[in-house]
């Protein structure tokens, strides 16, 4: 009895799930001008990018789109051919209809990857089509291995202006035999990502659907004026590290129009893992997120950290939505962190069913060898306005670290809705300072009501990133 009452709740669970996913793509269907009036077809009918001088197709390299032929060398080939092209106008690599089996491989400069509408790039499931590449300067160690980790399904390293989009073409990493490796604790190298970027300049990454990443989803690292936008990520949400996107020590990056389920955050900031980040030093900074939809029973809505080390700064929130997520923005870091989050701004957040609507907290205690347990993070200027949340069970998680106090925390304008039965202990606060104005229920009283009602900062300014247009083609 008790498994079919699982079954239809599951059953449910997925109905409401492919519901919202339609919606969202019925409402966002005119949210990326995804043509261009000097946009034109080859001669095999092919969507060729205005913005693009050179252009090809798969198939011209043997590619073959039956699910079963493997068409790593197709795509090494493509890549191989047009990328002394690049330099002179742009190069489209077209990935028509049909399911295009491959293994890792590597983009170029001044390139686009084009995905079809029912195109489906699916990752293999040998590993001897992942070949290893180094591990990050920023983290040290890999994951789930200390020693090598994977090349992610498309790589890239030292680009300059790379785009990876389509007509919503699907990319699949076909995760399900690297989750079973790693519950088993069978790996010898950290699992691949669906998309990794490093080092590279005017990135883009939009108009795709992703399911079924061996763990992260999307992860440029290292870079400088990155788009993503118009995203569809779908991982099973018991499935651990299968974060949508993760930017990390990335400078002027905005992500916006997304949707994202995930067994893990739906967006986690990074800027590298204590003495490593600390010595490379790269923030995460200018950062705007905008008009995402999270479901994540496990994960936050959007994490900063915990590997913080490098530093996180001036992040712009707005226009979320998280639905059966855990909480709405966690902030996770510890002794031996180092680094900083400051200059955080959430403005316009609506919650349903929620365990903690803000959660801070100062001992995510994971560390590399040889860390600096004297090493304290700062987290300050953290602002939230404009929230409406019901089904909650807890409103605040907030705990500091003693001797170091998470300051300048700010909470207006905030109605939140408990769940049945109402716990006792609604804010949880510890080592931390600042104020609130209209906020139900009461916070706690480290974070005193001011007499006179207020709102948070939010700023007035554009980042240079939010005017960048996006590489369309029709």
């Amino acid at each position: 009895m008790e498994s079919t009452k699982s079954n239809i709740k599951n059953e449910r669970w997925l109905i409401f799930v492919l519901g919202v996913v339609l919606l969202i793509l019925g409402e966002c269907s005119t949210c990326i001008a995804v043509g261009g009036e000097n946009d034109h077809k080859n001669k095999d009918g092919q969507v060729v990018c205005s913005s693009r001088k050179h252009s090809a197709v798969l198939t011209e390299f043997g590619g073959v789109g039956d699910g079963v032929t493997l068409n790593t060398k197709a795509f090494k080939a493509a890549v191989d051919h047009l990328s002394p092209l690049a330099s002179d106008g742009g190069a489209q690599l077209i990935v028509p209809a049909g399911k295009w089996l491959t293994g890792s491989f590597n983009l170029t400069s001044h390139f686009t990857l084009f995905l079809h509408k029912d195109a489906v790039i699916l990752g293999s499931q040998d590993e001897s089509e992942w070949p290893l590449v180094e591990l990050l300067p920023s983290y040290g160690v890999g994951r789930d291995a200390p020693d090598a980790r994977f090349s992610s399904l498309i790589y890239g390293t030292n680009l300059t202006d790379v785009v990876i989009t389509g007509h919503n073409g699907t990319i699949d990493g076909q995760g399900a035999p690297w989750w079973a490796k790693f519950k088993a604790g069978q790996l010898n190298a950290t699992r691949p990502y669906i998309i990794e970027i490093l080092y590279s300049d005017q990135v883009q990454i939009f108009n795709l659907t992703l399911i079924n990443s061996p763990s992260w989803f999307v992860h440029p690292i290292y870079c400088s004026n990155v788009i993503i936008q118009g995203l569809t990520i779908l991982a099973p949400v018991t499935v651990p590290n299968t974060d949508g996107i993760d930017p990390d020590s990335c400078t002027n990056t905005r992500i916006e129009d997304s949707y994202i389920v995930s067994g893990d955050d739906c967006i986690a900031v990074k800027s590298g893992w204590d003495q490593y980040g600390i010595k490379m030093a790269m923030p995460t900074q200018h950062l705007v997120i905008r008009r995402v939809t999270c479901i994540s029973p496990d994960s936050a809505a959007i994490a900063l950290g915990s590997e913080m080390s490098g530093g996180i700064q001036d992040v712009r929130v707005e226009d979320i939505t998280a639905l059966n997520t855990q909480s709405a923005v966690r902030i996770k870091t510890a002794l031996g962190r180092g680094g900083y989050v400051k200059d955080i701004f959430v403005q316009r957040y609506i919650i349903d069913t929620m365990k903690y609507v803000f959660w801070m907290t100062g001992a995510y205690n994971s560390h590399p060898k040889g860390f600096d347990p004297k090493a304290m993070p700062v987290i300050s200027n953290i602002n939230y306005r404009d929230w409406v949340a019901k089904n909650v069970t807890f409103p605040a998680k907030l705990d500091g670290i003693i001797g170091d106090t998470f300051k300048g925390i700010c909470i207006s304008n905030v109605n939140m809705t408990l769940a049945e039965p109402v716990q006792k202990l609604l804010w949880n606060c510890t080592n931390v300072e600042g104020h609130t104005s209209n906020v139900i229920p009461k916070a706690c009283d480290l974070l005193p009501e001011k007499p006179a009602k207020f709102d948070c900062p939010f700023p007035q300014d554009k980042l240079p990133i939010e005017d960048v247009a996006l590489k369309t083609c029709a």
